[in-house]
């Protein structure tokens, strides 16, 4: 399906849920009680290509909705992009992936960890966290609050362990797909059942029959959505490759 992951998809989309009455919350308002009814919280993990992440924010601007932004500190961070989402009304959150950086040194990584917060709420608010799956790591990034608590650090919340998915249906672009358990080390959640999910289209398709669940999260990556042709294909053949690797970690257990 070479039109899968183009950015002009996601209007639709985000129309359908607006149709269907879903209401668009942060991460940050879930947490604090709201949602009671149908609503989607829309995540964002911004790990490179920063300028994709601000057209997603100024898209749903438009369309007078809302999601929340968990950026990565990496050779791409950019403050002024971050400013800039912030700006729309969107959340900021801590795409954390500091175990994995720190080579499994838990208290380098507390350390990282502190600095990198400190380093964004000096330009925003942030109250929540998400970690970075680090696919190619042998640490898993969640493994840092088996010795501390995030809380202590004016956290309230992280989607791996403060959402009942048994209630909120995930979905996921990982893998440059929405079924892609089989290429997925560790974005993965026990949800409440199977969605028969390939392509955009196909989410469109169910969002606009009502055939999605009442309560949703779901995860993108904007550096994988573009409407340039060359880009696009950039974006596919890496993570066609990534994806054979992973696929092999999943199938050995690694």
């Amino acid at each position: 399906m070479t039109t899968d992951f183009k950015q002009k998809l996601l209007p639709d989309l985000y129309k359908a849920l607006k149709e269907q009455g879903y209401e668009f919350i942060t991460f940050s308002e879930f947490l604090a009680g709201g949602g009671s009814g149908k609503f989607v919280i829309l995540r964002h993990d911004v790990e490179r290509h920063y300028d994709r992440a601000l057209q997603f924010a100024e898209m749903q601007y438009g369309l007078e909705i809302k999601g929340t932004y968990f950026f990565r500190i990496s050779p791409h961070y950019d403050e002024e992009v971050i400013k800039k989402i912030t700006g729309l009304g969107h959340e900021a959150g801590y795409h954390y992936d500091d175990l994995s950086q720190c080579r499994g040194n838990y208290e380098e990584a507390i350390r990282r960890f502190e600095n990198n917060l400190e380093k964004l709420r000096r330009i925003t608010e942030i109250k929540t966290i998400a970690m970075d799956g680090s696919p190619l790591s042998k640490y898993d990034n969640r493994w840092l609050w088996d010795k501390y608590d995030y809380s202590d650090y004016g956290i309230t919340g992280e989607p791996y362990f403060d959402v009942d998915y048994s209630k909120v249906h995930y979905l996921t672009d990982t893998g440059r797909r929405w079924d892609g358990r089989d290429v997925s080390v560790r974005d993965k959640v026990n949800t409440n059942r199977e969605l028969s999910v390939r392509h955009t289209q196909d989410l469109i398709t169910l969002a606009a029959a009502g055939q999605l669940p009442a309560k949703l999260l779901i995860t993108f990556h904007p550096q994988r959505w573009t409407d340039s042709t060359p880009a696009w294909f950039t974006e596919l053949i890496w993570q066609n490759l990534k994806n054979q690797v992973k696929r092999l970690m999943v199938k050995t257990g690694r």
